[in-house]
């Protein structure tokens, strides 16, 4: 039986929250904050918000996947949501509560994991690591927004 996986990161912007939505759901922009193992970022449809789909690889636990997600924004300037159109389960939530002047931006992805010991291993390391990733996804947006008030 498959198990679902769940990691997740949260950290405080310094922007508004509709300004680091804003940045979030804008695909081509997003791009710019995805670390390693994230590479290969293109956009297939849209650019902004619901509707887009991106295509982008992972390198991840010993092996390369190449994920397609539709964007979808279950609540317009405060979640948005990246699903993977194939056999992975993988969904990415944004979630922009504002805080202050601020946003407090948490992002929380689940996939289906692998069974037996593969998958008992798994929900251990993958929630470490991808909360690893997810930081450095949020440190990169935060800086972002950052050099946005600087100009």
């Amino acid at each position: 039986m498959a198990h679902v996986v769940v990691a997740s990161a949260e950290r405080a912007v310094d922007a508004p929250a509709d300004e680091v939505y804003r940045y979030l759901a804008d695909m081509q922009l997003h791009s710019r904050f995805l670390p390693a193992p994230f590479y290969d970022f293109h956009v297939e449809e849209g650019s902004v918000g619901a509707g887009s789909v991106v295509r982008f690889k992972i390198d991840f636990a010993g092996g390369v996947r190449e994920l397609r997600m539709q964007v979808t924004e279950p609540e317009p300037g405060r979640t948005l949501v990246q699903a993977d159109t194939g056999g992975s389960g993988l969904v990415k939530t944004f979630t922009v509560p504002p805080r202050g002047g601020q946003a407090l931006v948490n992002i929380t992805s689940s996939f289906d994991g692998e069974s037996g010991v593969v998958g008992f291993v798994e929900r251990i390391i993958a929630p470490r690591r991808l909360h690893r990733v997810y930081a450095k996804e949020l440190a990169r947006l935060d800086a972002h927004a950052r050099e946005q008030h600087l100009g």
